[in-house]
């Protein structure tokens, strides 16, 4: 058996998927792997990444699948789960052996692999439905617009595209908590990802405007007293909510 040990990227992730093919390698006999998993008598092959060969991969993706396809193969990679490289890997590899059209990579449930790809990505694309509506925006004395959050996919690249789209007059910062990971958007300008931390940030960035400060009490105000405390149902409230959100929404801030 061989097993190419990848970084947690698509590009790391790709760059195998390249290499598996251009060696020739059985399929059936090749694992990618995120992870320290040990398998008896199997031969490990470190990957290095490589933005040329991820790209090739790419194209021929969206060329043999369609861009929808391509995209829920993108979703699935940003799952946290382990098993998710060798799932994609194998889901490609199932895909390109037979004749599949556009927009039908996934649609062949019965087949683990592509059953699992298909789980990881609706999970994802899910997830960011929920951001779309659930992340909040506060503007900091600088005048910039700060939102944090905290996802259990690695959806930055996806949620970008989006809030560029909405501002994109605006300069706002989106801050993963869970990956140290920040969205920054220049009014006007390309948006681009940096890696960090909260603490690196100078106190005027994470130090709210006078003028969000009233805002925000007239929205907790409002939120406040349209409830119906006779109609309270918080079990309801959390399916429809789950709690994970609420940490990083005003609504639930009691401050």
């Amino acid at each position: 058996m061989i097993v190419y040990q990848c970084k947690d990227s698509l590009e790391s992730i790709f760059t195998a998927v390249f290499n598996a093919y251009e060696e020739h390698r059985d399929h059936n006999d090749t694992r990618i792997s995120l992870d320290d998993e040990y398998y008896l008598f199997a031969e490990y092959v470190p990957v290095e990444t490589d933005i040329e060969k991820a790209a090739k991969v790419i194209r021929t993706l969206k060329r043999r699948f369609g861009e929808e396809d391509y995209l829920s193969i993108c979703h699935a990679l940003s799952s946290p789960e382990p098993d998710k490289a060798q799932a994609v890997y194998q889901t490609i590899v199932k895909g390109l052996k037979g004749k599949v059209r556009p927009g039908h990579l996934l649609d062949n449930l019965a087949d683990n692999d592509c059953n699992r790809t298909f789980v990881l990505a609706r999970a994802a694309g899910r997830e960011m439905s929920h951001l779309y509506g659930f992340l909040r925006f506060q503007e900091v004395k600088n005048g910039i617009l700060y939102a944090k959050i905290g996802p259990k996919n690695n959806l930055m690249t996806f949620l970008m595209p989006h809030f560029a789209d909405r501002f994109p007059m605006e300069n706002f910062v989106i801050y993963d908590d869970n990956r140290g990971i920040f969205g920054i958007h220049p009014a006007g300008r390309e948006w681009y990802l940096a890696c960090g931390s909260e603490n690196d940030l100078e106190e005027e960035m994470l130090a709210v405007s006078e003028s969000e400060q009233q805002i925000q009490g007239l929205f907790r105000h409002f939120c406040k007293s349209i409830a119906i405390q006779e109609r309270e149902n918080k079990k309801l409230q959390q399916n429809m909510l789950p709690l994970r959100f609420q940490e990083y929404m005003l609504e639930f801030d009691n401050n």
